[in-house]
């Protein structure tokens, strides 16, 4: 039992041994000689870097591109045109029965279409009979001045009804608008601020057919017309630019039996004739001297011998000449525009009543718009339609200072229409240019 202990701790002393000799203090520093510096141990050289590739050759910048030129600045948009509309009463006394119904139907027609196309305004057009009557245009006239408070009035065809009437109109400040009668007296010493006359002066259309039946070479004319203002005024105006005439025969206004006028003119045996009857006037005497078998010319203002006298009359009416501010035919482009409207609208051809009445709705709408729509400002409104800035469908048109028209006069053939067929005025020459009336001068509006 003791020998097997030593030596188990011979052993363990062995094993203590060497772990004090692995575990024992650090080693000390080697000793060196007396003055000898310690010897400092070089550093083992770095490894040599490799070099280091050479740098990328720089991309190929990108060119910049062209900066764009500034568009040009967008055209500004025009501004917006002022739209001037509105409410306008308008009083319309006309002739709607009879033999000259159809004159007020195409004033009436005419002034109407003239808003239909405009389409700005709102017309409340007030429309009545006069029966050619004097007496009832003026009970018409004041109620429709009264009850019916009427910004403007027009559409009178005959001047006796418009020499009652519009002394009456005017007086109270209302403008009367004439798109037919031009009575002599209302454009000398009886002129007023509140009166224009858009169609012409009586006396004016007479002026055209004397100056050509002069220029005709016939020497002596019978003159013929109803026994009224109108008439007078046309037989004044033809001897005015003819001269004197063998002899003037007036009948009854609305007559429709000129047996004893046509035996007149076959004892004068003139050279030539010259009668003013307008409507169902113009129908009977034209087919009563047709069938009497005379063969004088006979020679007339335009309305002796309009679209429905004509067609009434019918072949004997081809070649028949008169005179006329318009015709159908005229080579304005307005008037172009109108007649198409018209016969699109109405299915005929207008007659010069119905461009008269087209002409002075245009009148009227044209000073509405410079005068910011407002019918009440009758200043205003009178001084806009002095200025007459519109399209007319006779080309030129001013008023003079009788505001009164200054307007060209054309011969006119009676023919048939190679496209509708019926007959119709063609313009053959101008008689007139810039012709006014011979009254003007009277007028205490002239500057």
């Amino acid at each position: 039992m003791r020998i097997r202990r030593a030596t188990l701790w011979l052993a363990l002393l062995a094993a203590l041994a060497l772990v004090a000799s692995a575990c024992g203090d650090d080693d000390p520093e080697p000793a060196t000689d007396a003055g000898q510096t310690d010897a400092v141990q070089e550093p083992e050289p770095a490894t040599e870097p490799e070099p280091a590739e050479e740098p990328a050759e720089p991309a190929d910048e990108p060119e910049p591109e062209p900066a764009e030129e500034p568009a040009e600045p967008a055209d500004e948009p025009e501004p917006e045109p002022v739209v001037v509309g509105g409410e306008v009463k308008v009083g319309m006394i006309t002739t709607l029965s009879g033999g000259a119904a159809y004159l007020g139907e195409g004033v009436r027609d005419g002034f109407q279409l003239a808003f239909d196309l405009d389409g700005r305004y709102e017309l409340d057009l007030v429309i009545e009979d006069d029966a050619q009557d004097p007496a009832v245009g003026q009970q018409l006239a004041d109620r429709m001045l009264s009850r019916d408070e009427v910004d403007v009035m027009t559409g009178i065809i005959f001047s006796n009804v418009a020499g009652a009437v519009v002394p009456q109109v005017v007086s109270q400040d209302t403008i009367y608008l004439s798109p037919n009668a031009g009575p002599s007296p209302f454009a000398g010493a009886q002129c007023s601020e509140n009166y224009f006359v858009v169609s012409w002066q009586n006396d004016n259309p007479a002026e055209a057919m004397g100056e050509y039946v002069a220029g005709q070479g016939f020497g002596s004319v019978v003159a013929l017309a109803p026994n009224y203002q109108a008439g007078q005024d046309s037989v004044n105006g033809f001897k005015r630019n003819f001269g004197e005439v063998a002899a003037e025969i007036y009948t009854e206004l609305g007559a429709n039996d000129y047996a004893q006028a046509i035996a007149q003119i076959r004892d004068a045996d003139p050279d030539a004739v010259y009668f003013f009857y307008p409507g169902g006037m113009g129908i009977a005497f034209v087919q009563q001297y047709v069938a009497s078998g005379l063969e004088i010319p006979v020679f007339g203002p335009t309305f002796s011998f309009d679209e429905f006298i004509v067609d009434a009359i019918g072949e004997a009416a081809v070649g028949l000449r008169n005179s006329s501010f318009w015709a159908p035919d005229l080579d304005v482009p307005a008037n172009a525009a109108f007649v198409e409207a018209y016969r699109e609208a109405y299915g005929t051809t207008p007659t010069g009543y119905a461009a008269q009445g087209f002409d002075t709705g245009n009148l009227l709408i044209s000073a509405l718009d410079a005068n910011g729509g407002d019918p009440s400002d009758i200043a205003g409104l009178r001084a806009a339609l002095r200025e007459a800035n519109f399209d007319s469908v006779r080309g030129d048109f001013e008023f003079n200072s009788n505001n009164h028209p200054i307007q060209d006069w054309y011969l006119l053939e009676v023919v048939q229409d190679p496209v509708h067929g019926d007959l119709t005025n063609t313009v053959v020459e101008v008689i007139l240019e810039d012709h006014a009336d011979a009254y003007a001068a009277e007028c205490p509006l002239g500057g």
